[in-house]
């Protein structure tokens, strides 16, 4: 199983493909696995590294608190175990955080940035940001992790159709430990990069679902920041995008990579 040692702390990652290196960053209580859908298409061109975060999947779950900084420190010295000076970085949800933060700690070593369903900002600025963080940690003390995956499952996968989706989130997420996913949880609350972004020099692509948690206007309202970014919205999708809308979604992340115009067909759109 592959497993290194790195500040400390044990972290599982795969590797897959040939090509230039890009790392996949997965979402809140979930794993490398969460690219199940992209891992083949994208190992087609690239070689892809796809790590479990601190406290998550197979990594070690170590007494907390956790940060988006350390689980971007902590990639970064995986990066650096592998040789690898210079990547592209994509990250989904809470790996969208970390995947900024690893951009601002080292702006020539991201090469390309995507993010996908995430803010640069997490500070419980707005009552609504304020709910969505204080529901989830009330419902995983109260319910506990398996029923409040069930919520969430039912949020992302809403239709009768995507039943196993629901399940798979079940499973996954229902899984975790109380106190490592509550822990990663606060690491992303009052985490911000809003006041830093100018530092970024990676062109960055910015994928939004329709019907994400955030609202598309707060995304939006953020783009002023970015210095060299596109935003592109995928109609019907909800939180899980890589999950929901697969072929849209791969065929945007490969065509940014490739750097084809194509990629930012329907940028800005509503």
């Amino acid at each position: 199983m592959p497993t290194l040692i790195l500040n400390a702390t044990e972290l599982y990652y795969e590797c897959a493909g040939s090509g230039p290196p890009l790392l996949l960053i997965h979402g809140l209580g979930s794993s490398g696995d969460d690219w199940a859908f992209q891992r083949d298409e994208f190992a087609r061109t690239h070689t892809l590294i796809l790590p479990d975060l601190r406290g998550s999947g197979r990594s070690a779950k170590p007494r907390g608190p956790y940060s988006i900084g350390q689980f971007a420190a902590d990639l970064w010295a995986l990066l650096d175990v592998l040789s690898i000076g210079s990547a592209d970085v994509l990250g989904f949800s809470l790996g969208g955080a970390v995947a900024i933060e690893m951009a601002l700690m080292r702006p020539d070593g991201v090469r390309r940035l995507i993010v996908c369903n995430t803010l640069a900002s997490y500070r419980t600025d707005t009552w609504r940001k304020w709910l969505e963080a204080h529901a989830q940690l009330a419902a995983v003390r109260v319910l506990g992790l398996r029923r409040t995956a069930r919520l969430i499952a039912r949020r992302m996968f809403p239709h009768d159709d995507q039943a196993p989706k629901r399940q798979r989130v079940v499973d996954v997420v229902g899984a975790n430990p109380r106190r490592p996913y509550l822990d990663t949880v606060h690491a992303l609350i009052g985490w911000s990069a809003l006041d830093r972004l100018a530092a970024l020099r990676a062109p960055t692509l910015i994928i939004a679902a329709e019907h994400d948690y955030t609202p598309l206007d707060e995304k939006r309202a953020e783009m002023p920041h970015f210095p060299q970014a596109r935003f592109v919205v995928v109609a019907g999708s909800r939180h899980g995008t890589p999950f929901d809308a697969i072929e849209r979604f791969n065929a945007l992340v490969l065509e940014f990579l490739d750097g084809s115009a194509a990629a930012m067909a329907g940028a800005h759109a509503p």
